[in-house]
């Protein structure tokens, strides 16, 4: 599910929350209800407005990220062959084009 990040102006307050892309939130009072905290002092049918934020990216940076990614690196080594150094224990490492 997608987190999105809500801003209310009447108390200056931003709430991230995880929800459906299709579902709407328009009041501070359904936010509150989503993220499961207390409205406090502000009206529950106080608006929100959802802000533009950006996604968080992790790019794998060694072989073992790769590998825990269940992603595949392959290496050209020198004699033409392509080795793939995310190869679990067992597998074939030397990958032929």
């Amino acid at each position: 599910m997608p987190t999105y990040d809500y801003f209310c102006p009447n108390n200056n307050q931003k709430i991230e929350v995880h929800h459906s892309i299709h579902e709407k939130i328009a009041t501070w009072g359904e936010l509150c209800k989503l993220a499961e905290c207390d409205a406090g002092n502000t009206p529950p049918d106080a608006p929100v407005q959802r802000l533009i934020t950006a996604p968080c990216l992790l790019v794998p940076t060694s072989d073992s990220d790769y590998k825990s990614a269940g992603l595949t690196k392959l290496v050209k080594r020198d004699s033409g062959v392509y080795e793939n150094v995310t190869a679990k224990d067992g597998e074939s490492r030397i990958v032929t084009p």
